[in-house]
């Protein structure tokens, strides 16, 4: 039994000026994944020119992947000042439908009890789709599909959530920058206003804050030097459903995964 899963888009990332590689929430999350040794499958999308890149590494981590050519990749240039990240989007990846996920996606799923959506822009996993994907699941979601407009050129978060998206959210994973541009302010009243029962806000090295049973809790990370920190969020908030998945309550949860982000990343 495949206890949990992932879905979501590729990405073609370009860091502080380098060579493609692979990137997206399938991948970082895959990572902590593999770190955890919890049964799992990687379900993902890009096009087939962009696999010969992208595919092989997540591949090589040895969970199972099901993949499907998509009409377009995502792709990034990312830029870092401490923990501020500057981003261009160079492309916009492909969303996902529910009929999809009554097709190929729903064999991949079968049988899970959680599944991470790695949205990365907005209009990616309407809410339709999230439906169908939390039948009978519970759904993690990345907060990049709420506040990213799904155009090109530099980021600029414009929040635009849709209510019924998150009426099948159980956590939902939002970055700090994020967080702010979606409810003005990191408390416990403006977070819960969302209506998602347990919400996650990464803070880079600061750790995170996890908001559940309505209080907000500030979990630290471990001390990190010199690490590339792309892609911690998403292993993050999959570690973080493995340790939920186990009976883990929240905020042990939390803690379980800034371990496991820390053992990643290093």
């Amino acid at each position: 039994m495949r206890l949990l899963a992932v879905v979501g888009n590729l990405s073609r990332d370009r860091v502080e000026g380098g060579p493609p590689r692979v990137g997206g929430p399938p991948f970082y999350a895959a990572r902590a994944l593999r770190a955890t040794g919890v049964p799992a499958v990687v379900v993902t999308k890009c096009t087939e020119a962009d696999g010969s890149l992208l595919l092989p590494p997540l591949r090589a981590l040895g969970l199972p992947v099901e993949w499907r050519a998509g009409d377009s990749t995502a792709a990034y240039a990312f830029r870092y000042d401490g923990d501020v990240r500057t981003m261009e989007v160079e492309a916009v990846g492909p969303s996902w439908s529910a009929d999809e996920v009554d097709g190929w996606v729903g064999a991949a799923v079968r049988r899970t009890r959680w599944i991470h959506v790695g949205a990365l822009a907005q209009g990616e996993f309407p809410a339709e789709t999230l439906a169908a994907l939390g039948h009978d699941r519970r759904l993690s979601l990345d907060g990049q599909g709420l506040v990213r407009p799904a155009r090109v050129g530099p980021l600029v978060l414009e929040p635009s959530p849709d209510p019924d998206v998150l009426r099948h959210v159980s956590v939902l994973k939002l970055s700090e920058e994020e967080a702010l541009a979606l409810v003005g302010r990191i408390d416990e009243r403006a977070l819960g206003e969302l209506g998602v029962p347990e919400v996650l806000v990464t803070l880079g090295s600061r750790g995170a804050m996890v908001l559940a049973r309505r209080q907000l809790v500030h979990v630290p990370a471990h001390a990190l030097d010199g690490v590339d920190p792309t892609g911690a969020g998403d292993a993050f908030a999959a570690a973080y459903i493995v340790a939920r998945s186990r009976g883990n309550a929240a905020l042990a949860a939390a803690r379980r995964a800034t371990s496991v982000v820390a053992s990643v990343l290093r």
